[in-house]
């Protein structure tokens, strides 16, 4: 009769414990999930989890997630809305505060967007968009 030895599980490798992921830090759709299954997994058997209950948590995770995509559309709209913003002073003359509290004029000839906020390039002062404190119309002659 031949000796058999064991065939080690696909993906692990030979003599490595596998390392344990990282735990993660935020309550997303993936952690919720996994906590149900795991109150599922061990529910005593003998008074199992009541429906409702499972339909709340369900309905929990559900407005979880919309709010989470709510929040992140308000988040991107604001950003939107800052750079219309900033592209609207081009060409415009601006006030500003600068850091020692003195107020300064100039006009606005460029914008970047590669900050978080928006800045605008007054002179050869870059100067971030909440920090821009008044604008004057401009006349055409």
């Amino acid at each position: 009769m031949p000796i058999s030895t064991p065939i080690p599980p696909v993906g692990a490798a030979a003599g490595a414990p596998p390392t344990p992921a990282a735990p993660k830090q935020t309550l997303d759709s993936e952690v919720f999930l996994e906590l149900l299954v795991t109150q599922l997994r061990n529910q005593d058997p003998s008074s199992p989890m009541d429906t409702t209950q499972m339909i709340q948590q369900t309905t929990q995770l559900a407005s979880m997630e919309q709010l989470t995509s709510l929040a992140r559309l308000t988040e991107e709209s604001f950003s939107l809305q800052m750079r219309s913003a900033a592209a609207e002073l081009l060409g415009r003359e601006v006030s500003y505060l600068d850091a020692d509290g003195a107020t300064h004029t100039g006009i606005a000839s460029a914008v970047s967007y590669a900050d978080q906020v928006p800045t605008v390039m007054v002179g050869t002062e870059r100067v971030a968009l909440d920090a821009v404190s008044g604008l004057t119309a401009t006349t055409d002659a």
